[in-house]
């Protein structure tokens, strides 16, 4: 692409501990979610530069942790290498006299259960928001991403990802009227927030999550008319519970409230909470944790946030603990977001090696 003129650089924390998952959809209709914006976050660079008259314009992406370097062309784009990205490419009304290059990457495994994609896609959308006249607000961003999702793929998807990706920090959303929401960041003083950010610990269970025929079957129950969503209430409850318990600074509260809404989820369907998952569990038990919760909406592979007890010994114990369960097994090292997305941009006049 010759010389840059401008690097625009963004970042989006991924989410952890999300009470009252499931009730951000459109079949819930209202909803109330409690969740955790961490690092590692997803990372976004676009590399831009004039499109020289008269040569076609040049726009390119790099998905590097999938090893995939690919141009695209830019009028219609197809949804056809990732859809995620193309998607978020083709929403936005961009200059056509610009041509770049779109690098991604997180150090999160994919298919974590910790919403990484909508964390990708709020990152690009808030770089891609420089290129245009206007800026949008986080709320606006994280409305976008869950479009693309939703209009352009067709996908069935919540809206607590993309607003903790655009908002960071410990959020209480309150879902009034589906997607509508109402967002309240969690204040707490540092020693909380030091302690809560210890305590925790993303496990993740070695396998891509996967579970779109048990999903399929959740959904399939609680669309159908006059269907009984009393499953949902729980859920909805645990929200409000750990919001509660984190402002009262309270860890054992917050601890049964990440159960009870694991319980609620396996209520759910039996599936969604896996072998895997409850062996991590079972772990966690026997070196005193409090509070444990199945990330995402559940089923195989993906993760499970932990609460530990105030011991340090304990809880590096537990870690110690786990690949003697399962190899694959391993914690993915977390610290608290207190930012959402974040965007800036830097000239740089330099040739690209």
């Amino acid at each position: 692409m010759g010389k840059h003129r401008r690097i625009i650089n963004a970042t989006a924390p991924i989410r952890i501990c999300d009470l009252g998952g499931w009730t951000d959809t459109w079949f819930a209709e209202t909803g109330a979610v409690f969740n955790i914006g961490v690092y590692p976050y997803a990372e976004v660079q676009i590399y831009v530069s004039e499109t020289p008259a008269d040569t076609p314009r040049r726009i390119a992406i790099h998905a590097e942790n999938f090893g995939d370097r690919y141009l695209i062309d830019p009028g219609p784009i197809a949804y056809d290498r990732h859809p995620l990205l193309e998607a978020c490419i083709d929403i936005m009304a961009l200059p056509e006299n610009l041509s770049f290059e779109v690098n991604l990457y997180s150090s999160a495994p994919a298919g974590c259960s910790t919403g990484t994609s909508a964390s990708v896609s709020v990152a690009l959308l808030a770089a891609l928001d420089l290129l245009t006249p206007g800026r949008m607000t986080p709320h606006e961003i994280a409305r976008m991403a869950h479009q693309v999702e939703t209009t352009k793929l067709g996908l069935q998807c919540g809206i607590q990802d993309q607003i903790c990706a655009a908002y960071g920090g410990i959020c209480f959303i309150e879902m009034y009227d589906y997607p509508h929401a109402a967002v309240s960041q969690i204040t707490v003083p540092n020693r909380l927030w030091w302690e809560l950010e210890r305590r925790l610990v993303l496990v993740y269970l070695g396998n891509t999550h996967s579970s779109s025929q048990v999903h399929s079957q959740v959904i399939a129950g609680l669309e159908a008319e006059g269907a009984d969503k009393s499953a949902l209430v729980p859920l909805r409850r645990a929200a409000h519970d750990g919001k509660n318990a984190v402002l009262h600074g309270d860890f054992n509260a917050l601890g049964r409230a990440m159960i009870r809404n694991t319980e609620a989820q396996r209520d759910l369907h039996a599936a969604l909470l896996s072998d895997a998952a409850q062996s991590v569990i079972d772990v966690a038990k026997t070196h005193g944790c409090i509070g444990w919760k199945l990330n995402g909406a559940g089923g195989e592979g993906g993760s499970l946030t932990i609460l530990c007890g105030p011991e340090g010994e304990q809880k590096r114990a537990f870690m110690d603990a786990l690949p003697g369960v399962d190899p694959a097994f391993r914690v993915i090292p977390t610290y608290l977001s207190r930012m959402g997305v974040r965007r800036w941009e830097v000239e740089d006049a330099s040739p690209k090696s």
